[in-house]
């Protein structure tokens, strides 16, 4: 078995293959390829594709795409039950696609299969994800000069306050929600807490003001591959005015710039804790 071949990456919403697997306990049919970004296990902030897959003239209702991994003794193991880290000898990665209700019995291994995304939910969501990491490089743009010390840089070359501070992030359709934890180790590392807490509403207006001008230059946004399989090394890159950014990302995005109205994020800061909360309206 080879790992899963995907074609998300190009912003594909349909295809065929063959069913490799089904296992009924966890509800799931795995294909040789696929059009559905799955959910990552590790760092869930996008939700897996929705959508069907038919077989033989059976459909099957597909909730969400999810990684999964086999061992070369066969052992199936879906989502947060993999055992192993990613690329660990002996395990062969895949996206499968977890069932609503039972899974037909004409969908069996070495069937031939089509495949289709919910192209509603993966706009929306390509979307969330691409205005979520745009904001994200709003604010380390708008933070830049409350560091003493270096902290790394990010995508643009301003200081990482993203790298450095983000402990969640949840991407949704046309938004997204990001928590960053203001704590001794980032006053360690340089941060001016206390100034930023004394301007938050000047530093949203800021970055409010960098993703005018962003989406106004309806900048080319696409994904690049280091090779066709779900665990080969995926990057968002968009051409801003400052430059291109390149980020490691596992997700789907939008094609450009252009495909949003605005995007805009309001910030909360509460004792420690900061919410930077993104909405997107598409053009």
């Amino acid at each position: 078995m080879h790992p899963t071949r995907v074609s998300f990456p190009g912003n594909v919403l349909s295809g065929t293959g063959e069913v490799l697997l089904v296992d009924s306990g966890s509800r799931v049919v795995v294909t040789d390829v696929t059009p559905f970004h799955p959910v990552d296990h590790t760092w869930p902030d996008q939700p897996g594709d929705s959508g069907t897959i038919t077989v033989d003239g059976a459909r099957v209702e597909v909730v969400e795409a999810v990684m999964a991994a086999v061992s070369d003794d066969g052992a199936l193991a879906v989502g947060t039950d993999i055992p192993v880290k990613r690329g660990a000898e002996g395990w062969t990665w895949l996206v499968a696609h977890r069932a609503e209700g039972e899974i037909p019995a004409s969908v069996v291994a070495g069937a031939a299969a089509s495949l289709e995304v919910d192209a509603e939910r993966r706009a929306g969501l390509s979307r969330g994800h691409t205005a979520c990491h745009l904001a994200s490089l709003a604010l380390d743009l708008a933070l830049a000069d409350l560091w003493r010390k270096d902290p790394g840089t990010d995508a643009l070359g301003n200081p990482d306050f993203e790298g450095r501070a983000n402990q969640t992030s949840f991407i949704h359709a046309d938004g997204a929600v990001d928590e960053y934890r203001l704590g001794k180790s980032l006053r360690k590392a340089g941060f001016d807490s206390e100034t930023f807490a004394a301007t938050v509403a000047e530093r949203e207006g800021a970055i409010n003001a960098t993703l005018t001008a962003w989406v106004a230059s309806a900048a080319p946004s696409r994904i690049v591959t280091d090779g066709p399989t779900i665990i080969d090394m995926r990057r968002w890159e968009c051409e801003l005015p400052e430059g291109t950014a390149s980020i490691p990302c596992g997700g789907t995005h939008a094609a450009s710039l252009a495909e949003f109205a605005s995007i805009t994020v309001s910030l909360d800061l509460q004792d420690q804790l900061l919410t930077m909360t993104t909405a997107a309206v598409p053009a």
